[in-house]
């Protein structure tokens, strides 16, 4: 029988207008600590992009949303952070902040299959 594996995640959003404190999901970033996990991916839509009249440029958002998936994925574009382990890096992804880019709080659960449950997380929760 096949071991439950133990993950958290947090969903990724984008926070146009931060002193409004609205905000939409774009992605989600998910690890397991045991499983040496993680995986991030967003999707910013153009179109709800300009439905949400902010001084954002959406170019400049995607670049900074690379730079995450950069720290995420422990590449070296990602700077000093991408060297961080797994854990310290999941845990710097998800930090409070106050930016336009920003997560919730992580989210534990128990999976057979990782990649199968963030597809499933990601359709439910960003597309």
């Amino acid at each position: 029988m096949q071991e439950l594996k133990i993950y958290e995640y947090a969903v990724i959003r984008l926070v146009p207008k931060v002193e409004r404190e609205e905000f939409f999901n774009i992605g989600l970033v998910m690890f397991s600590k045991k499983e040496k996990y993680i995986r991030a991916e967003f999707h910013l839509c153009p179109k709800k992009f300009e439905l949400m009249h902010s001084k954002l440029d959406y170019e400049d958002v995607m670049k900074n949303l690379e730079n995450f998936n950069h720290v995420a994925q422990g590449s070296k574009a990602g700077g000093e952070i991408a060297a961080f382990d797994i854990p310290e890096r999941f845990r710097w992804l998800t930090a409070v902040r106050s930016s336009v880019i920003q997560t919730s709080r992580p989210h534990p659960g128990k999976t057979k299959d990782l990649d199968a449950t963030f597809e499933r997380l990601f359709e439910e929760l960003v597309k």
